[in-house]
């Protein structure tokens, strides 16, 4: 709180009244000069928060001010969920909504009838692509499920106890939801469901489409933009594939070099903002600035193109296939290796319910493939080096055998954002140091 407070020099916090949230609001204020008023919506109040409901009843008529907002004015900012470092503020114009139109009425393909939820906290980016403009564009029905703490026995639970016709969460809700037992389940009502926030492994999109019969439609975007990739209701599915440009964006792939990428050639996804005169308006859904950081900016938007950050390569098809981000791609020995491949490549063994795949430090090779692993229940008390060597000989069997982990950490879960994106970057701070990792070569 105290970060985003004076990141974005916050005048007024408004939350939810419960003792434990305005608490922690409360011991936010002696390191936040720029707060000035708190609002409590309820239903528990304190001293010091304005009372919402109370004060809402007596508020004046509203009155149209002189200076209205025009359609490039700053209408919301998000902070983006901090995989790679620092949350920054990503300032979007009052078009913006209008950029989600594609996201519900086309990617998840909600009509008057649908009923829908999306796995995400009100607080971030995702809830705004699954809970808000785009669905209500399509005129559909937006159940909102407030859980303190995810189990996907509850979420099947709502879906058959409430008749929900269309689901979209990240894939790591799915992960967790393929080894509940679906016979336990009336899931008839589901007829369409989407994934997004990560890359999807194509085991997982096999394993929903057994039990389910329901094909997981991807997409692609970030907080910076909307939908920018996906898997449309006409288009068919490729697994592990983040589907198609969404026509909104001029989307293209780069070499670090600014040329662009053949078909199967590994490159940057970047949104061509100008031609080559330099002449151009940004496309509806992209953001306008990162807000007080005209560096970071410039850093990500130079040359006609926004420069997501993202790498990913092209099929002869035309659908894109996630590598990682730029600073996640692992340089040893002279290879390039993206983690999603390997992170995929494990996630069809039995023992595995999710990994993340990063870069160590090595003195030969100059980086090695480390897992850090999640092992179902069943595997927990297996794993030990047996276990290590089988799941690297997997790994090769799977994909190119240089790209096997050459160290394996077994843990009880992967830190993650609150949006439920896996924190690569805190395991690779945690692995300068090395006596927290287990080698095996």
């Amino acid at each position: 709180i105290v970060y985003r407070n004076n990141r974005a020099g916050i005048k007024a916090i408004v939350c939810v009244g419960e003792e434990y949230v305005m608490r922690q609001v409360k011991q936010s204020l002696p390191d936040s000069p720029t707060v000035e008023t708190l609002v409590s919506i309820g239903p528990e109040q304190e001293d010091g928060f304005h009372n919402w409901h109370d004060e809402w009843a007596s508020a004046p008529a509203f009155t149209r001010p002189e200076q209205v907002n025009a359609n490039d004015d700053t209408m919301l900012m998000y902070f983006t969920s901090g995989t790679s470092g620092k949350p920054k503020m990503v300032a979007h114009d009052f078009l913006y909504a209008l950029g989600h139109l594609t996201t519900g009425v086309f990617w998840h393909n909600l009509t008057e009838e649908s009923i829908h939820l999306t796995v995400a906290d009100t607080g971030w980016g995702k809830a705004v692509w699954g809970k808000l403009y785009g669905q209500w564009f399509a005129g559909a029905a937006v159940f909102v499920f407030d859980h303190e703490k995810f189990t996907a026995d509850k979420i099947l639970r709502r879906i058959e106890q409430y008749r929900i016709t269309s689901f979209c969460a990240p894939p790591t809700v799915y992960r967790f939801m393929i080894h509940e037992d679906f016979s336990r389940y009336d899931l008839s009502s589901l007829r369409y469901c989407c994934t997004a926030g990560e890359a999807l492994n194509p085991a997982v999109y096999d394993k929903f489409l057994q039990l389910t019969g329901i094909h997981l439609m991807e997409g692609f975007g970030q907080t910076e933009t909307t939908m920018t990739l996906g898997t449309m209701p006409w288009t068919k599915p490729k697994p592990g594939s983040m589907g198609l440009p969404n026509p909104q964006y001029d989307i293209a792939l780069i070499k670090p070099d600014g040329t662009p990428c053949e078909d199967g050639e590994n490159g940057e996804i970047v949104i061509r903002v100008n031609d080559e005169n330099g002449e151009g308006e940004k496309p509806i859904g992209l953001f306008k600035e990162y807000y007080r950081d005209d560096e970071l900016t410039h850093r990500v938007w130079h040359d006609g193109y926004y420069h997501t950050g993202d790498v990913a390569w092209r099929d002869e098809d035309g659908y894109y296939w996630f590598v990682g981000r730029i600073d996640d791609v692992i340089k040893s020995s002279g290879y390039r290796i993206g983690p999603f491949e390997v992170e995929s490549a494990l996630m069809t063994h039995p023992a595995v319910i999710e990994c993340a795949i990063t870069g160590v430090p090595d003195d030969i090779r100059g980086m090695v493939v480390k897992a850090t692993v999640v092992l179902k229940d069943t595997w927990k008390n297996r794993g030990g080096e047996e276990l290590i060597k089988e799941l690297q000989n997997h790994v090769k069997r799977e994909t190119a055998p240089y790209k096997y982990p050459r160290i394996i950490e077994f843990v009880d879960e992967l830190p993650k954002t609150i949006s439920g994106k896996i924190r690569r970057v805190e395991i690779r701070e945690k692995d300068m140091h090395p006596e927290t990792t287990k080698k095996n070569d």
